[in-house]
């Protein structure tokens, strides 16, 4: 079993910066895939960034460029870092967790409860 609690959502000006981070507590984190997806109003959830156990990664056409997915496998935290942020990118945010096969596709077992970006224009 796997929980995933994240932080660090907020209210930021078009051009400005958040990093979501997303703890993970149970066992096998390093051997899960870690995954954001976000959801904004009206919208369905959508993939924004995967890292793989392996550490390979992949991002939603979207946000490449803008935005980082990164791990610490001692701390078992997956982030992301959003920089350049948009008002399109107002949504809330979840991680995910899973395997390899489903983290950026369907999405891994595993959800956290989300967390809310807000980019004014």
């Amino acid at each position: 079993q796997v929980q995933l609690v994240e932080s660090g959502g907020g209210l930021v000006q078009a051009g400005g910066s958040l990093r979501l981070a997303c703890a993970a507590s149970g066992s096998m984190f390093s051997g899960n895939g870690m995954a954001w997806y976000r959801q904004a109003p009206g919208k369905q959830r959508e993939l924004v960034a995967a890292i793989f156990s392996g550490g390979s990664k992949n991002y939603v056409d979207s946000v490449k460029g803008r935005f980082t997915i990164s791990r610490d496998n001692a701390k078992n935290t997956v982030y992301l870092q959003m920089n350049s942020l948009k008002p399109e990118d107002t949504a809330v945010y979840y991680c995910n967790a899973g395997g390899d096969d489903s983290i950026a596709t369907t999405g891994g077992n595993y959800w956290g409860k989300g967390t809310l970006v807000t980019v004014s224009s």
